[in-house]
């Protein structure tokens, strides 16, 4: 198994400088976001902030990727690729996936936009996606497991009857984007590494409306729902702390 790296203090404080600007830039998308902007208008919001400050988009050139950002609109679920042809309309909902560089370490980070007015049952989907995530860091410290965080998440997720996507997860993140361990948002009590003080994690809940099964399309990337129900997605990277999860990212 892959050794899980345990953060020193100056790269701790290298990833929340990091963190802050991440948090920053999406809480600008969230601003700027509305009917009638291109996928490609929300990439460009992103990248100018990021290297305005100085930073360098994670996603950027990653495996080939052509974003800055991952902008996913309705039943897609990961790795929209940016587009000027792709319009933003009322009613729509927008996940928005970013990660940002900075001296040797990557953040990472997403948030799911209702754009206008949205149906209920969309906006729930989107509130209690974000709420799993919460439910699940409360395990996030070094009395727990990693299967204790995984398990809340998806106990929670799965009361409400959705779907939780079981094919892409969390990961540990640090000097590369993806680092081990793997976190998936579904899993047992009590199972999994050992949470210890310095790790640093990004947890991200991935919710279907319908059910767990998804797809990617033929440009390679584009992650959808296979049944085209609509879907939410929300993560932050955090630290674990001898008093529990640190947010880097909120």
């Amino acid at each position: 198994m892959d050794l899980i790296s345990i953060k020193s203090k100056r790269e701790i404080e290298i990833m929340r400088d990091s963190g802050k600007i991440l948090r920053d830039a999406h809480l600008l998308v969230g601003e700027k976001i509305q009917e009638g902007m291109s996928t490609l208008d929300i990439d460009k919001i992103a990248y100018d902030f990021i290297r305005a400050h100085n930073a360098e988009p994670s996603f950027l050139g990653y495996n080939g990727f052509k974003g800055t950002a991952c902008v996913s609109v309705n039943e897609e679920l990961l790795h929209g690729i940016p587009n000027a042809k792709k319009i933003i309309k009322n009613g729509d909902i927008v996940k928005v996936d970013l990660g940002v560089f900075l001296n040797g370490f990557h953040t990472d980070a997403a948030r799911t936009h209702g754009v206008g007015e949205i149906k209920k049952e969309y906006a729930d989907l989107i509130e209690r996606t974000r709420e799993s995530f919460f439910k699940g860091i409360a395990f996030a410290d070094s009395d727990h497991r990693l299967g204790d965080v995984c398990h809340a998440i998806g106990e929670y997720i799965e009361s409400f009857g959705y779907g939780v996507v079981r094919s892409y997860i969390g990961h540990g993140v640090g000097a590369k984007l993806h680092e081990p361990p793997d976190i998936p948002n579904y899993g047992t009590p009590n199972r999994g590494v050992r949470l210890r003080t310095g790790m640093t994690l990004a947890v991200e809940p991935m919710v279907n409306l319908g059910t767990y099964a998804v797809k990617v399309l033929n440009d390679g990337w584009t992650v959808v729902t296979a049944d085209g129900s609509m879907c939410a997605h929300y993560e932050n990277t955090i630290l674990i702390t001898d008093n529990g999860a640190e947010i880097l990212t909120l």
